[in-house]
């Protein structure tokens, strides 16, 4: 209790009591009782100027307001967010960061999530007392993705911060002096060629940077947030999808300390247009060539089962995409392995080198290029292929017995793949020139569309939600294999992400200790050993 006691200090801040560790800011202290503090300046991934002077608070015996972002709590202290001195304090401030903000909020993309619009609504003047008109920077092109308008610039500082300490690369300072401060790149190739500076746009608290790629695409508002896992690269970034008209309309980072901090790379916030192609595979296609035709699952997966029974006893071997879930992959194990066991591999790209973060160096671009390779190893798959995902499957190719694919597009192989196959299943959410002789053609889900888990590069475990809807009879490929395995040993159809999950967990497996509702929205590590240096 003593120890306990030592290590943390307890105040009052408007009017309740509050216990916290030692060196916790008043700020943060406010934060933990839900009372937010306005502030711009504070980042929690970045050092604290103290500059903005929003974050102000009255504390008593102190001669003047203090800012809560650098001011420690200390026992016994009396602080007070809301006193006159305090409101009256952010009003000015705020009224001053108004005096030469132009009143575009119509027309800017920040619109909907701008602090600034916010913290007037809440606590500034009604009406502006300005009479001279409005400093004019316009528009400046910083390079990479970022547009910076300079009338919306509130001197944060916040970017130049994020390329100074994070990306350790610093091309953005502030130049002139008073009202003629502003950002500015110190040479002429600007922000090209700099791998994470898309963050600095998720982190302007206001409109003054801002994506190539979203701008004036949709109003904030309109978005749909859903959780996910970035499927770039094995880092496993925890990201949100932000999607409108059943499209993804961009990805944007999701804080996990423990994986990206509050970060993503530029290579993985702009690879997403893959996921809104619109010639997907909506129907199960049963048959070759000419013959095919188009199904229920419920008859797709009765036929399929049939064929089955009538090549019992061939030899199996499976192709996987190392994009397609855990569940997905512990799936085409399961089938395997009722079909008597057989040859498991997947292909996946690989970078020549990580591009590492500095300033949080266990976050980076990985080499290998995908989100679930670990997940696929750990589940019994032997990756082959060169580092463009080509090549190493020629024997699957003229593969005589049962061949399974799951989601590997085949782009280096023509219609000739598996026709002397036995019984070929294809399973994608697109249909491939290499599927054309499969005698199953199964449309299923991206990982936009279902729920499910990617094993990262250090065996983390974490889950994503469904923010898209399926097309067409689209189904998660553990869905539709779950019901074929079960249809052949008239066992339970496992009909939820987390029932399949459950099945991976077997005793003495890769994942044994884990428990779907406990990865929650962090991940958990398998119990294997995690290589933390990459792959």
């Amino acid at each position: 209790m003593a120890e306990t006691k030592t290590n943390t200090v307890t105040l009052t801040i408007d009017g309740r009591e509050v216990t916290v560790p030692k060196g916790t800011t008043l700020l943060k202290a406010a934060e933990s009782v839900g009372t937010k503090v306005p502030h711009y300046c504070y980042h929690d991934g970045l050092s604290s100027p103290a500059m903005c002077r929003l974050c102000l608070v009255d504390v008593e015996g102190a001669p003047k307001l203090q800012p809560s972002c650098v001011t420690q709590a200390q026992d016994g202290q009396v602080v007070h967010t809301d006193s006159d001195k305090a409101l009256s304090m952010r009003r000015g401030v705020l009224e001053f960061y108004l005096v030469n903000h132009p009143l575009d909020c119509p027309i800017c993309d920040q619109s909907g999530e701008c602090k600034l619009q916010d913290y007037v609504h809440a606590e500034g003047r009604k009406h502006g007392r300005s009479r001279e008109p409005k400093r004019v920077f316009g528009r400046d092109d910083f390079g990479g993705d970022v547009l910076f308008y300079g009338d919306r610039c509130v001197m944060c500082t916040r970017c130049v911060r994020f390329m100074n300490e994070m990306e350790q690369d610093p091309r953005l300072t502030v130049v002139e002096r008073g009202s003629r401060s502003v950002i500015d790149t110190f040479f002429d190739e600007g922000l090209d060629g700099t791998f994470w500076s898309g963050n600095i746009v998720d982190i302007c608290p206001v409109g003054a940077l801002v994506s190539k790629d979203f701008l004036h695409k949709q109003r904030s508002w309109d978005l749909d947030h859903t959780p996910s896992v970035c499927p770039s690269c094995s880092q496993g970034c925890n990201i949100q999808l932000h999607t409108r008209d059943n499209l993804v309309q961009r990805l944007k980072p999701r804080a996990n300390l423990d994986v990206n901090a509050f970060w993503m790379c530029d290579y993985g916030r702009h690879n997403y247009e893959w996921i809104n192609r619109g010639d997907r595979a909506e129907v199960p296609l049963v048959g070759r060539g000419g013959s095919r035709t188009a199904m229920g699952w419920k008859a797709a997966l009765a036929a399929l089962r049939e064929r089955l029974d009538g090549v019992e006893g061939v030899p199996v071997k499976a192709l996987v995409s190392p994009w397609a879930c855990n569940e997905d992959v512990a799936a085409v194990a399961a089938l395997v392995d009722r079909l008597g066991g057989g040859e498991m591999v997947y292909r996946s790209p690989r970078a020549e080198d990580e591009v590492v973060m500095k300033g949080f160096p266990t976050l980076a671009r990985r080499r290998e290029l995908a989100p679930n390779g670990r997940g696929a190893e750990l589940l019994g798959m032997t990756r082959v292929g060169d580092d463009d995902a080509r090549g190493g499957v020629d024997d699957l190719s003229s593969h005589g017995g049962v061949l399974l694919v799951l989601g590997d597009a085949l782009d280096d192989h023509g219609p000739e793949f598996g026709h002397d196959a036995d019984l070929y299943v294809y399973l994608g959410s697109h249909a491939p020139v290499a599927a054309a002789a499969a005698d199953f053609l199964l449309p299923v889900t991206t990982f936009a569309e279902q729920e499910g888990t990617f094993t990262n590069h250090e065996g983390r475990v974490q889950r994503f939600w469904p923010g898209l809807q399926a097309p067409g009879a689209a189904r998660p490929a553990w869905l539709a294999l779950g019901a074929l395995v079960a249809l052949m040993d008239e066992a339970e159809v496992p009909t939820t992400a987390a029932e399949a999950f459950d099945m991976l967990v077997a005793p003495h497996g890769p994942f044994e200790g884990l428990g779907y509702p406990s990865i929650g929205t962090r991940g958990a590590v398998v119990n294997e050993p995690a290589s933390l240096t990459g792959d």
